[in-house]
């Protein structure tokens, strides 16, 4: 019999967690054929020697939601071993529209993902297709694009809650019950037609481009109910939620809002996975998180907890989407400056020492997408300072890499207090340096006690799953994309005290993320399933530093960060990566959830 495709001598992990494996690993038609000894002729023969075999990663929790309209690749996680993403994340999307004015429900839409997950407005609004009204028609006009990655679609509440409601929903006004049943008709049509499942935010950081807080931010247990019920009957689809659990309000805050999660996950009856991330303020608020999830699943509810590889934050620099200087009027004076030219006035001694003794002003509030966090950390620059770091820095063997686990003496603060400065003065000069190039890492969440020790007991939950990658979002603040990465290269091989098992991790990043979404074709290296696969160089595997790019429509600009150690990457058999460089095959497709 002739296979397709060979991997010879291959280390495999099959994604079960079970310790690696010598053997070689036939492919044919797209599926896993022969594992073993594999003397089959014909096809392709790749030598895997001293190389990791591992299915192919699946992240769940993107926002391509916009970008699969004019990138077949879903670029940078195609970079990153991801075979498989799920968007429609965090009640954010474009699908379904309202049946009033479409020019006036597509508007409201982009300044929601705008506002919401940084993707510009000029962007979308010429990538994004709209060749859609439904959300069945939003998943058809997806899957008659050719893409590289196979990829599955929630409906988001936000979209939903406009489409049925209108400017009431835009207002927060509480729904009626004629309200929630005419959501709960789109929500069960959507389901019905394949989408993966629904998803709702609740958070006071997300905000529309004016400032408003999201429509579906404050949805009362009736609501949540109705929806839930959407579910009734079906044997699929997922529920994802991001909230602050009313951080600000203290504990019986928090307990009420965990309550409405419990409700969801009572009344929908389907795999419910939330935000789980230190929070910065709220620093022990993870630990009541968890406390409440693990009681709920003693009772029976299906909670899941969707964890991060590494702190989560920003990149700060002069022409990423904010920084520490940009509220400042002697700088406003040169933003409109080219980066070096910019770079150059900031130089100058007189504007430096002017800026200096100025009072940044307001970002947040009204009118504005940027969440009321950023006011509260610039507040407390000299502080949160120490928390913020040059992002790449010289490795021993004289390669620039970045390290997402600095310690403290490498922060802009020790750099202030070696040069007898002020704090918000050495993230200055730092950013002015040069052509005014330099990026600054910032962990906000995660790493309150400067290390990643709480995101370590986070991974070892049985009930966590990897995601938070927001992959396609906040272009011009972070790439996140990196972290299936991460995960591999700093947790397994990096970490100098407390390494995790690489077979476990992988489980997290392959079969655990396939059971949760109900894809029973993949997530293991097993005879008959799919041939979602990655080729691993463990000793050359790193997540590469992000650059600032302008490849976006209208010609905006993103994050990219390309992976190193990748051998190459299949999707049903195909490469669609292969030394770096992306094929031009797409063999992927839509996935609807059934």
């Amino acid at each position: 019999m002739t296979l397709d495709t060979v991997f010879e001598g291959a280390t495999v992990f099959d994604g079960t967690g079970a310790a690696p494996y010598t053997a070689d690993v036939g492919v044919r038609d797209g599926l896993i054929h022969e594992i073993g000894t594999v003397r089959a002729s014909g096809g392709h023969r790749v030598d895997a020697r001293g190389a990791w075999l591992t299915p192919g990663f699946i992240d769940l929790h993107t926002h391509y939601d916009g970008q699969a309209s004019w990138d077949q690749t879903f670029s940078p996680s195609i970079h990153h071993g991801v075979t498989t993403v799920l968007f429609g994340n965090c009640g954010v999307g474009f699908a379904p529209l309202g049946s009033g004015s479409r020019e006036r429900a597509v508007d409201n839409l982009i300044s929601l993902m705008e506002g919401v997950e940084d993707i510009p407005g000029a962007v979308l609004a010429e990538g994004v297709s709209f060749d859609w009204q439904s959300f069945p028609e939003y998943l058809d006009a997806l899957e008659r694009r050719p893409h590289s990655l196979d990829f599955l679609v929630q409906v988001p509440h936000d979209p939903l809650r406009m489409a049925v409601m209108g400017e009431r929903a835009l207002e927060r006004q509480p729904a009626t019950p004629e309200d929630v049943a005419a959501m709960r008709q789109l929500l069960r049509e959507a389901l019905e037609a394949g989408a993966a499942g629904f998803s709702t935010g609740r958070t006071d950081n997300h905000r529309t481009t004016r400032g408003l807080p999201t429509p579906a931010a404050e949805a009362d247990a009736a609501e949540l109910i109705g929806l839930a019920s959407a579910f009734e009957g079906l044997g699929h689809g997922v529920v994802q939620l991001v909230s602050d659990f009313n951080l600000l309000d203290g504990p019986d805050g928090f307990d009420a809002e965990f309550d409405l999660v419990e409700t969801l996950a009572r009344h929908s009856q389907r795999p419910l996975s939330m935000t789980w991330m230190q929070r910065e303020p709220g620093a022990e608020q993870w630990r009541a998180i968890r406390s409440r999830t693990e009681a709920a699943v003693a009772q029976g509810l299906p909670l899941w907890l969707q964890t991060s590889s590494r702190g989560i934050g920003v990149i700060l620099g002069l022409d990423t989407s904010f920084h520490p200087l940009m509220g400042f009027p002697g700088y406003i004076e040169v933003a409109h400056l080219p980066l070096a030219a910019r770079a150059a006035e900031l130089r100058d001694p007189a504007r430096k020492a002017r800026i200096l003794s100025e009072r940044s002003g307001r970002l947040a509030g009204d009118g504005s997408a940027i969440p009321p966090i950023v006011d509260l950390m610039l507040a407390r620059i000299e502080l949160i300072s120490g928390r913020m770091f040059p992002l790449t820095s010289a490795r021993a063997d004289g390669s620039v890499g970045v390290d997402y686990e600095p310690s403290v003496a490498q922060s802009l603060l020790a750099m202030a207090r070696r040069r007898g400065c002020s704090a918000l003065e050495a993230i200055y000069d730092y950013l002015a340096a040069g052509a005014g190039e330099q990026l600054i890492h910032f962990p906000i969440f995660n790493y309150i006690d400067g290390s990643l020790e709480v995101v370590r007991e986070m991974l070892q939950h049985p009930r966590a799953l990897y995601g938070l990658s927001d992959a396609g979002a906040h272009v011009g603040t972070i790439c996140d994309a990196s972290s299936t990465t991460f995960l591999l290269s700093h947790w397994s091989r990096d970490r100098q005290h407390g390494a995790l098992e690489a077979a476990r991790l992988i489980e997290m990043l392959t079969q655990r993320n396939a059971r949760h979404l109900g894809l029973k074709d993949r997530g293991r290296i097993a005879c008959g399933l799919r041939a979602d696969l990655n080729l691993i160089d463990p000793t050359r595997l790193a997540p590469g530093v992000p650059q600032l790019v302008n490849d976006l429509p209208s010609g905006g600009k993103r994050l990219l960060q390309i992976a190193s150690g990748y051998l190459g990457t299949w999707v049903h058999g195909v490469p669609v990566i292969r030394d770096r460089a992306i094929a031009t095959e797409r063999p992927g497709r839509l996935v609807r959830a059934h």
